[in-house]
This record gives structure tokens, C-alpha cells and sequence, in this order.
């Protein structure tokens, strides 16, 4: 039976906390090193359906995508802010929790590479590549971009990336003439909109990611860039739970993958509809 140290080094060596981002926070947030660990729930965010579903398993280790404490706090009074209640409960279930979050997201395989895999994409290379001399030649780098293996208008694109991707309530949108014919395809899991301007010089046709904004998108599109697909944000990173579930089965006996949908938006109703 492997300790949360023994779970938490091998972490650190897949997913190096110097490859996050300066602002970032990553790595063991909680959680005694010598504590056995028998079962992991992996999840893209800490929050108080998570932590009941880690509860209810009875499980040893939450590994989680985005930080629950990204920014400096003063307090956890469990009772000013949820946030200060989930770390009181993670300790008093004697629960550890472990962060991967921009140092997954440029990893290889990483957050990109696992949304790539699901819109069958091949011949994958980075969207932007790390340029560090440790990652030359790793195909590490914020999102990827790679061929279809055969040619889809952006409608049929849509509809595959519908399919294949976690259902949420928002779905998908694109923008851009449906009967655009697109080979290569640009994806960033999460939110991508600082990486328009490098899905169009790699030469994609189309670029799907997540959290696109108004003025950005519109800009894009006026220059005739990609076509754009925007996903939920949850949904673009809920794929990568499944290839950090299988490094994880290596070293412990059960690991789970939560599917519960923890995008924030619950009502959808198209404008205009009686």
C-alpha cells in the first residue's frame, strides 16, 4: 500500500510544479505524508459536491485540476467561506488533496492532449511549445494542434465535438460558415482566447477551446481566422481526469474518475423561443 509521499512524489515527477505558472499553485495542498493511500477520486474542481462524492467512496486522496486556494487567504473560519469549510473537511476525514493545473495543462500526454484524443485528432504537436532547453523535443506546450484523419465541414465538427465531449447545459457553439471544410484542428482545454492569434499562425482551420469572449472571438473571425468552437470549460478539461486515473491505477488498487458535472451554468434557453 503506497503513502500520500510515495503517491505525491510520483505526481510531482509527472507533473513538475516548476512547469506551472508563476501565479499558480500546485501540489499537495493538505494531507499527512505517512497517511496510506488506498483510493483516489480524480476531479477538475474542489468543491462541496466533490469532496461528498470523495467522502462517500471512501477515499484517501482528492487530485484535483484547478486549485481550490489559487489566491492568498487570512481566514478558514469554516464558517465565513465554503472554501475554509471544504479544507476543515478534507482534514477532518483525514482526506489529502493534491493540485495538477497549469503544470497539466503543458504536460505530454496533458490536459490538450486528452480533448485532442477525443475529437480523434492525430499528428499532435504543441500549440505554443515550451521553449526551455529540459522541454526541447518533448512536445510539451500550452494547447496541441493536429489533422483529422479525413476532412469534416465545421457543422460535422460540431456535432463530433458534442458528442464526444461531457454533456453540459451551455453544449457547444461555433462560429464560422458551417460548410467550412477543416483538416487541422487547434484545441486548448480551458480558457483559450489569449491563443487566437497561435491557432492562426499554426494554420488551423478550426480551433476549439473554452471561456471565448465577445470582442476577442468577434476580432478573430472578422480576420478571417480559424473557425472557433466554444465548449464548456468543465467539459474541455473532464477528459484529461482520465489519463491522470490511468497513471494513478499504476500505483494504487482504485482509482475513480468523477463525472459529476461541475460547470457552473444549470439552465439553458435560446433567446427569442415562447
Amino acid at each position: 500500500m503506497r503513502t500520500l509521499s510515495e503517491i505525491t512524489a510520483a505526481l510531482d515527477d509527472l507533473y513538475p510544479r516548476r512547469w506551472a505558472e508563476d501565479w499558480d499553485r500546485v501540489g499537495l495542498v493538505c494531507g499527512r505524508g505517512g497517511n496510506a493511500v488506498r483510493k483516489v477520486l480524480c476531479v477538475v474542481d474542489v468543491v462541496p459536491a466533490t469532496v461528498i462524492e470523495a467522502i462517500e467512496n471512501d477515499c484517501d486522496l482528492i487530485v484535483a485540476h484547478h486549485p481550490l486556494l489559487l489566491r492568498g487567504v487570512s481566514s478558514l473560519d469554516p464558517a465565513a467561506d465554503y472554501k475554509g469549510d471544504l479544507v476543515h473537511t478534507l482534514i477532518e476525514s483525514g482526506m489529502g488533496l493534491y493540485v495538477a493545473h497549469t503544470n497539466a495543462d503543458v504536460a505530454n500526454p496533458g490536459v490538450s492532449d486528452a480533448l485532442a484524443d477525443r475529437l480523434g485528432l492525430v499528428d499532435l504537436r504543441p500549440l505554443r511549445p515550451l521553449t526551455d532547453p529540459e522541454h526541447h523535443g518533448s512536445g510539451r506546450g500550452i494547447g496541441r494542434i493536429g489533422r483529422l484523419p479525413a476532412p469534416l465541414t465545421l457543422a460535422a465538427l460540431l456535432e463530433r465535438a458534442a458528442k464526444a465531449l461531457p454533456p453540459t447545459v451551455s453544449g457547444v457553439r461555433a462560429a464560422g460558415d458551417p460548410d467550412r471544410q477543416i483538416s487541422t484542428v487547434a484545441v486548448c482545454g480551458g480558457a483559450g482566447d489569449s491563443y487566437l492569434a497561435d491557432a492562426t499562425a499554426a494554420g488551423a482551420n478550426a480551433y476549439l477551446t473554452a471561456d471565448l469572449r465577445h470582442h476577442p472571438a468577434s476580432e478573430h473571425t472578422a480576420r478571417s481566422g480559424p473557425a472557433l468552437i466554444d465548449a464548456a470549460h468543465w467539459a474541455t478539461e473532464r477528459p484529461w481526469l482520465d489519463i491522470v486515473g490511468e497513471q494513478l491505477s499504476r500505483l494504487v488498487d482504485d482509482v475513480l474518475v468523477s463525472d459529476l458535472d461541475t460547470d457552473p451554468w444549470t439552465i439553458h434557453q435560446r433567446t427569442g423561443v415562447n
